[in-house]
C-alpha cells in the first residue's frame, strides 16, 4: 500500500474520531496527516513524512484549535424574528391590561400584555418590549 493512502486512511480515522468527539483536538491532527499524504504522495521519505506530521499536529493545535474554541463560545450578536423585538419601543394602539391589549412594533402591530400584571397602560402611551411570549408581547413603562 502507498504512504499516501495510509496517511489518507489515518486522516479519516481522525476525521471520524472529531465527529464523535467534538473537542477539536482530533480535527488539528486529521489535517496534519492530509498534509503528510501529501508530502508522501510528492515522494519524500518516511522519517520526512513523520517529522512533516509532527510539526503540523503542533503547529495546528496551537494555530486552530483556540480560534475554533474561540468561536465556539462567541455568543450571536444578531438577533432576528421575534427575539429581534425585545428592547424595542412601542406605541399602544388598544388599551393593554392583564386580559389583552394591542401595540405597534416597528410597523407592526402584536397583541400584548403588560410584564407587571398590575399595570394598565392606555393607547397613545409608549412602552418598551420586555419580553415575547409566543406572538403576545410583554411590554412595560
Amino acid at each position: 500500500m502507498p504512504d499516501w493512502v495510509a496517511w489518507m486512511i489515518v486522516a479519516a480515522a481522525f476525521a471520524v474520531g472529531e465527529i464523535f468527539t467534538l473537542g477539536f483536538f482530533l480535527g488539528p491532527i486529521a489535517v496534519a496527516a492530509v498534509i503528510s499524504a501529501v508530502v508522501a504522495a510528492v515522494g519524500a521519505g518516511v522519517e520526512v513524512q513523520f517529522a512533516v506530521f509532527v510539526v503540523c499536529s503542533v503547529g495546528s493545535l496551537f494555530f486552530l484549535r483556540p480560534i475554533a474554541l474561540r468561536h465556539t463560545r462567541a455568543q450571536g450578536t444578531l438577533r432576528t424574528g421575534a427575539a429581534a423585538l425585545i428592547g424595542q419601543r412601542a406605541v399602544v394602539l388598544e388599551r393593554v391590561d392583564a386580559d389583552h391589549g394591542q401595540v405597534k412594533i416597528g410597523g407592526e402591530v402584536w397583541t400584548a400584555r403588560p410584564y407587571d400584571e398590575s399595570e394598565v397602560f392606555e393607547p397613545g402611551t409608549r412602552v418598551d418590549v420586555m419580553k415575547i411570549e409566543g406572538a403576545t408581547a410583554l411590554v412595560a413603562e
